[in-house]
């Protein structure tokens, strides 16, 4: 496969959440017209991508990822001709454009699942996965939804109960019917045609599951703690071998790759979640014919303490091969990172700068989250302020999606940091972020946003840190270390992940350099070979042997 095929491969793609990006017309809610503003701001970043979250026609009871129709744009995103426009002026700033697409599942107002309730014998009767209730007319197994409770509710009309991963207002897809592959692969090729770049496949790990309906059976204690939900989510008491995370999922990868092949330079990249995301990550993207890329929930679901970065490299680095992963610290499903790590607020600055760095050098792709190159921390919002369901089932000890989706700062002065001109905005605009905003941070050169723009234009022209081999050190608590590599060139990442002042001494006889303009918090003692380092603070230093 040629270089340009493999545009993906190390990539920085941004996420969009388009709600709470920017707001054009004044509803309160963001808008395509919003990501189009800002693409140059999005160009000076020095991304290669961005992934933009569901835009496309639904009832938004689950906020774009309950789909009734996957070839229309919603109209409080705008009209297909709004997304084309900002496809073609992306385009034009060598921004490639990664959409997202929920073949999970799709909303209870789509049209196909209208025509498949209505009876036992339509031709859409096997769209959806249905079952007959057991002898006592409770739900065929024991799996659970993510949401809380059941993960099937019974349709009066079948007499039968629908299976439903999330709320019960999103359908499970049967995928195991050919005629819904036909159909999902006719809408990949309506957006494919468009042009777009690629595709995030959300939450691929639940597309196929056990066909018997077995049970799932109960998680032992030395079964892995699932990473993609908290634990206070009845689900985590299950392993999930039957209901989601089959293998045949990677088979129903195969196809979806064969497909896209067609259009050249495009890419597939999988949301794998999960008793064991890494190890489902991993088993997806094995080899030339699975996903281009997936990214797992190792980092995105802890406290990213030393032990937890350590921990999740060690199980990707074990069980990836000749893979490719897509790292994240956030999305919008998670607390922030910033906030997760729990550090205290006088060192946000510097604990924002070294999830950047780590980030950043991992072997992989890695996706930032809108608002991460801003250091945001999470919003605090009532339980007044909620709008997801999700936070709200499982409110108080889970509220993390709306703290993390909150409008983005533009401008520190303006109503709602600038995101709207709107008398109120779809979700509360937390008032600390505008302290933050991007017309604060493009006047100080040593903002957070500018290290941002440093570091990945440095990345970009380093191939060891783009797509390099990574060699994880044996190094003291609480420092993190790892050599990047590639034809020859090394770069030795240092990490202190703590709230206190650091050293480290450099065991090894080779001429160390720290390449000041990317390193922070760090000095190096040539005499002693020793590092130094402030909290948080990191390095990177050039070697040879």
């Amino acid at each position: 496969m040629s270089k340009q095929n493999n545009w993906w491969r190390g990539a920085v793609i941004y996420q969009i959440y388009p709600r709470s990006f920017l707001d054009m017309n004044g509803d309160g809610i963001g808008d395509l017209p919003g990501i189009e503003r800002r693409l140059d701001y999005l160009a000076s970043l020095g991304i290669d991508a961005i992934w933009i979250s569901p835009f496309f026609k639904s009832p938004m009871k689950d906020f774009g990822y309950d789909v009734s129709d996957y070839r229309e744009v919603d109209p409080i995103f705008g009209h297909v001709d709004d997304f084309e426009r900002l496809l073609r002026h992306a385009h034009e700033r060598d921004i490639k454009v990664i959409i997202d697409k929920v073949w999970s599942h799709t909303s209870d107002q789509h049209i196909w699942f209208h025509e498949s309730r209505m009876s036992r014998d339509n031709p859409k009767r096997d769209w959806y996965v249905w079952a007959d209730a057991k002898p006592d007319g409770t739900p065929p197994n024991n799996w659970l939804s993510y949401f809380g409770g059941p993960a099937w509710t019974w349709d009066t009309r079948r007499e039968q109960y629908y299976l439903h991963h999330f709320l019960n207002s999103q359908p499970t897809l049967n995928l195991w019917n050919s005629e819904v592959h036909a159909e999902i692969f006719d809408v990949a090729k309506f957006w494919l045609d468009m042009g777009v770049d690629g595709f995030r496949l959300d939450a691929i790990h639940t597309y196929q599951h056990d066909p018997e309906l077995r049970d799932n059976p109960v998680r032992g204690p030395n079964d892995p703690i699932p990473s993609d939900m908290p634990l206070s989510n009845p689900m985590s008491y299950q392993k999930r071998i039957h209901s989601m995370c089959t293998p045949h999922v990677i088979t129903f990868s195969q196809k979806m790759r064969a497909y896209i092949n067609q259009w050249p330079e495009r890419c597939l990249l999988g949301e794998a979640g999960g008793d064991d995301s890494e190890a489902i990550a991993a088993s997806y993207v094995q080899g030339d014919d699975k996903l281009h890329m997936a990214y797992s929930f190792g980092l995105l679901g802890s406290h990213m303490t030393r032990q937890d970065v350590l921990d999740t490299i060690k199980r990707v680095e074990n069980k990836l091969g000749n893979g490719w992963l897509c790292w994240a610290t956030s999305n919008h499903d998670t607390i922030r990172a910033i906030s997760r790590m729990q550090a205290p607020e006088h060192l946000y600055k510097k604990a924002a700068l070294m999830i950047m760095a780590l980030g950043l050098s991992l072997r992989g792709s890695y996706c930032i989250y809108q608002g991460e190159e801003l250091g945001l921390p999470q919003a605090k919002l009532s339980f007044e302020d909620l709008r997801d369901p999700y936070d709200i089932a499982l409110y108080p000890e889970h509220a993390g999606r709306d703290g993390g989706r909150t409008p983005m700062p533009w401008h520190k002065e303006k109503p709602h940091g600038g995101f709207s001109f709107a008398p109120e905005t779809w979700i509360k605009f937390w008032e600390p972020h505008a302290e933050l905003a991007v017309s604060v941070q493009e006047e100080e050169p040593d903002s957070i946003l500018n290290h941002y723009r440093n570091f990945i234009g440095f990345r970009r022209q380093i191939p060891a840190l783009r797509d390099g081999d990574l060699r994880l050190l044996d190094v003291p608590d609480p420092i993190v270390a790892w050599v990047r590599e590639k034809d020859g060139y090394k770069i030795l990442c240092v990490f202190n992940i703590s709230n206190d002042r650091a050293t480290w001494v450099l065991s090894e006889p080779h001429d160390y350099s720290i390449l000041s303009n990317i390193s922070f918090g760090a000095v190096i003692d040539g005499e002693t070979a020793t590092l130094t380092f402030e909290p948080y603070g990191f390095a990177f230093l050039g070697f040879t042997e």
